[in-house]
């Protein structure tokens, strides 16, 4: 008999994967790795993704989670996708920590300021492509 717990957490690995995939990513589920997981999801650039399906949303938990095993998966960032009850894949959160998020955006801005500077055209393209939330 399977743990529905176990059953409940591997449904939302396998829709947060198909969801992912869908929009162009490829993302794959991995093996627990003990003391020393590495996320559940790995293949969402420069991040391991942690999976949440519980009843009890513990983000302190999940954070701690991500970003320990991002590190042991030697990704510089760690993200959790909680479900939200009665939700579609989409409207789950991605939870993150604040120093984490700021990380992540200040990397992504100097990024862009290489790119402005390097390709505008390029920059002026993608930057166009993904300026309207979604």
């Amino acid at each position: 008999m399977t743990n529905p717990s176990k059953a409940k957490g591997t449904r939302w690995e396998s829709e947060t994967r198909d969801f992912l995939n869908d929009r162009g990513f490829t993302v794959r589920r991995v093996v627990q790795m003990g003391n020393k997981d590495q996320g559940d999801l790995h293949g969402y650039p420069l991040h391991i993704i942690e999976a949440k399906n519980e009843k009890t949303i513990r983000l302190p938990e999940y954070i701690r989670q991500a970003e320990r095993e991002a590190i042991n998966a030697g990704q510089p960032f760690g993200v959790a996708f909680v479900k939200r009850p009665r939700a579609s894949t989409g409207d789950g959160y991605a939870v993150r920590s604040i120093a984490t998020d700021t990380r992540l955006i200040a990397r992504m801005r100097d990024m862009e300021d290489a790119l402005k500077a390097a390709a505008p055209a390029a920059w002026a393209l993608i930057d166009k492509q993904y300026r309207e939330a979604t």
